[in-house]
C-alpha cells in the first residue's frame, strides 16, 4: 500500500520559474543586438584593390610564359603570381 500524502499531492515543489509563458529575449539575456549597418561596409577601395590584384597576378603569370619579364622564365614569377592571386582571394572573403 502507497503512503498517503499530505498538502498538494506534488513530488516535486513547484518551480519558481514559468514554464510555457512568453519572456521577452531581452530579459532572458538571450537577446544579441544587431550590428550597425556602416560597421559592416568595406572601404570604397577595397574591391578595386582585389580586382588589381587579381589581374595583376594573371599578368605576371602570362607575361612570365611570354618572356616578356626580365630573366626568362622563372619559377618566382610563377609563385609571386599565385601569392598575389592567393591573398586577393582572401581579401574578397572579407569584403563587404
Amino acid at each position: 500500500m502507497a503512503p498517503k500524502t499530505t498538502g498538494s499531492g506534488r513530488a516535486q515543489p513547484k518551480s519558481s520559474r514559468r514554464v510555457g509563458r512568453y519572456t521577452p529575449p531581452e530579459q532572458s539575456g538571450r537577446y544579441t543586438r544587431p550590428v550597425p549597418t556602416k560597421v559592416r561596409r568595406s572601404a570604397r577601395w577595397y574591391g578595386p584593390l582585389i580586382v588589381f590584384m587579381m589581374v595583376f597576378g594573371i599578368l605576371m603569370i602570362l607575361l612570365n610564359y611570354l618572356t616578356v619579364l626580365p630573366g626568362a622564365v622563372s619559377v618566382w614569377y610563377l609563385i609571386t603570381g599565385l601569392v598575389i592571386i592567393f591573398a586577393a582571394f582572401m581579401m574578397a572573403t572579407r569584403y563587404r
